[in-house]
């Protein structure tokens, strides 16, 4: 998708977005007795659409959430009707959501399909909207796209091999370096939790390590983004059944490919900010010498970790990576991880769950930002007394802590490893949605936490800089 802010000869079509009663004023008595009725968002007449503006009584991140809704829905009809480029005009800030919203629900994963969906609708012309906002939606979308299609992967076509090797090249592509461990790497480092993993994958491990640092950049110490990478999660001995559980488990490393969304918006974006990325890979299988419930295993930092659960995986790979973070010193470390069944129960799809031992203004700009974008954030407590939950009688840690709270007790093993400012982000209850009515979110892949973490590091540059 492409969008500019300059005239293109020879557009046909047009979406102006404007006030219910300058609607009504053109239409026919037929057309209002039809736009009157409550859920009518828009109406086509020829060759241009009508779209009513969000209500005044709305805060302004439930309007623009609605302007996004809205573009998705508008998203079929443009499919239908246009041939490639549509103009919008109305007030910038809803322009900009109504065209997120379109850009973002027009995508397809069509990889595997015989035949490729024919695609028409391919730029948005935006009068209104600055240059510096064309910029920014553009790396955005390109960047959630690009996350998408990660997650969408089958393992067959993306393990831990295959994310390095688009690390590496995302790098190249947008000037920021990477630098990927294998398998005899991660073993001098003895990452316990990564290695104990793998033992039951035939494809070896990567720890990949990303690094963005500008010259321009406000802050000398890194933010370090750390992101979930199991490529596959069958639950390793502790097996998953297969329906509405291991089915969808190619996106158990939608945490990773966040990550390096971030870093394709942020680089694109030029962004002025030091950020480091750890993205510990693997699958999770119960063949070759798989780890069984009993075993103990060493972590990198030298923590024995009691592995009473093999599905409880994604916790011991982070935890090296946690571990690992230490040496940069970072001035906020901030993990994704599609974690916890339980981060589910707790907020179904309508919310990311955090929680950590960051300062109580860093959790104010996520949670802005949250709904700045519509990824809203909601924090759970990291009291003491859960750690008690995680006591083993033969190791330093178990890495699961029974029935209850078990989104916080993932969040309280990972902060074991931690030793500065820390978010952890649940994002398995949005980052791969099987059912209908997600609007822009689509089915699949979302690639959630980019657009959060993208528009939390702008306000933290702002925030720094003063």
């Amino acid at each position: 998708m492409k969008f500019t802010n300059k005239h293109v000869e020879n557009v046909n079509f047009q979406i102006t977005c404007t006030t219910e009663e300058k609607i009504q004023s053109t239409l026919n008595p037929s057309e209002r007795k039809y736009f009157a009725q409550k859920d009518v968002k828009f109406i086509r007449q020829d060759s241009r659409w009508l779209v009513k503006m969000p209500e005044t009584s709305l805060a302004e991140p439930e309007a623009l959430e609605w302007c996004r809704v809205t573009g998705s829905e508008l998203v079929p009809e443009l499919e239908k009707w246009t041939d490639g480029a549509i103009i919008i005009n109305g007030p910038e800030k809803f322009v900009l959501a109504l065209a997120e919203g379109i850009a973002l629900g027009s995508y397809r994963f069509s990889r595997y399909l015989s035949k490729k969906p024919e695609v028409r609708l391919s730029q948005m012309i935006l009068p209104e909207v600055t240059d510096q906002n064309i910029r920014y939606l553009t790396a955005l979308t390109e960047a959630v796209y690009a996350t998408r299609d990660l997650v969408n992967t089958p393992v067959m076509d993306m393990n831990a091999s295959d994310l390095a090797g688009y690390s590496v090249q995302l790098g190249k592509k947008l000037n920021f370096s990477v630098e990927i461990f294998e398998k005899k790497k991660i073993e001098a480092l003895k990452m316990g939790g990564l290695l104990g993993v793998n033992k039951g994958s035939i494809d070896p491990p990567t720890f990949t390590v990303l690094e963005y640092k500008p010259t321009n950049a406000v802050n000398d110490k890194p933010i370090v983004l750390v992101g979930k990478g199991v490529m596959f999660d069958t639950g390793g001995l502790s097996l998953k059944p297969t329906p509405g559980s291991m089915d969808s488990m190619k996106s158990d490393m939608s945490g990773a490919a966040a990550v390096l969304g971030v870093f394709h918006a942020v680089a694109a974006l030029e962004l002025p900010i030091f950020l480091a990325g750890l993205i510990p890979a693997t699958d999770n299988r119960p063949g070759e010498n798989a780890l069984t419930p009993g075993d103990v295993i060493t972590m990198y930092d030298g923590t024995t970790v009691e592995v009473l659960n093999t599905d409880a995986e994604g916790r011991l790979i982070l935890a090296d990576a946690l571990a690992y973070a230490k040496k940069y010193e970072p001035v906020l470390a901030i993990d994704l991880a599609t974690l916890t069944g339980a981060a589910v129960m707790a907020v179904s799809k309508h919310a990311n769950v955090v929680m950590g031992t960051a300062d109580e203004h860093t959790f104010h700009l996520l949670e802005k930002a949250g709904y700045a974008v519509y990824e809203r954030c909601v924090r759970l407590p990291l009291w003491k007394e859960y750690k008690d939950m995680l006591k083993s009688q033969i190791a330093d840690l178990k890495n699961i802590g029974g029935r209850e709270a078990g989104a916080i007790t993932a969040g309280k093993f990972l902060e074991h490893f931690t030793a500065y400012p820390w978010i952890h982000i649940d994002i398995a209850p949005t980052a791969f949605l099987e059912d209908n009515g997600n609007a822009y979110r689509g089915k699949g892949g979302t690639g959630t936490g980019v657009r959060l973490l993208v528009e939390f590091l702008k306000y933290w540059i702002d925030e720094y800089r003063n």
